[in-house]
This record gives C-alpha cells, structure tokens and sequence, in this order.
C-alpha cells in the first residue's frame, strides 16, 4: 500500500510551526511526506497529489478560515482523477469559539474523510491513516 502523503498548510495561513511538527511526526511513523508548505491553493495540494501518486492529502490550517479554503477541495480531487484519495483536515479551522459537532460535521459534508480539533495530538491522525489505508 502506498504511504505517501500530499501535507500542507491551506489558504492564506503562514502558520508554519505546526506544518513542520506534523511533518516530522508523518515522516517518523513511517509515511513519505510530500510538504507543499504554507500559503498553499487547494491546487498545490492536488497537483501534489497527482504527481507523487499519493494516498492521501492532509490540509492544515490556523488562522481560522479553514472552512472557507477547503470548500470544494474534494470536487476538485474528484475532476482531476483523484476519486479514492483520503482527505484530512486540522487545526483552527473556523473562526471563533464554535462547538466541535458541527464543525466537524460541514467538513464530512463537503467530502473530509477525517476531521480534527485544535490540539489533537498527531498521533491520532497517525493511527488513522494507518487504519484508513489498511496498513495494521
């Protein structure tokens, strides 16, 4: 199974620290991190994708306008062929204090396979695309 993973930060979000702390936990579980970095179009993150054959696209973002930039990502995937590749997203991705239920809910709605709250810790993501992409 491939384990290459597309990870960035999305929008116009320069919040660098957390893209290199989920960079490195990725690297350290064993998953090839493709890092399109920060200040990234929902494009960048596809063309990644396509390009490496990834199995996954991972879209970080903290300055809250998470919601917003991501909006159409899985359309997209789905127009340039990408039709299986696992999709999730992270961090502050609204604005303001909002309940975690229906946020994570707009995310599943608009095609996120897995959604997590500030502060989740990486490795749960890392438990996940390993459940995910049937490698335990």
């Amino acid at each position: 199974m491939n384990k290459k993973i597309v990870l960035g930060v999305i929008g116009a979000d320069c919040h660098a620290v957390g893209n290199k702390v989920l960079d490195h936990a990725f690297t350290e579980a064993g998953f090839e991190v493709i890092n399109v970095g920060v200040l990234s179009s929902q494009e960048d993150f596809i063309n990644a994708a396509i390009e490496t054959n990834a199995s996954a696209i991972l879209v970080s973002s903290l300055y809250g306008h998470g919601e917003i930039d991501c909006r159409g990502l899985r359309e997209k995937c789905e127009e340039a062929g990408l039709k299986d590749i696992l999709l999730y997203a992270g961090g502050n991705l609204v604005v303001g204090k909002q309940e975690w239920g229906p946020v994570e809910e707009r995310f599943k709605e608009m095609g996120f396979d897995r959604v997590y709250a500030p502060g989740t810790s990486p490795q749960e993501g890392i438990n996940h695309l390993r459940e995910d992409l049937k490698l335990i």
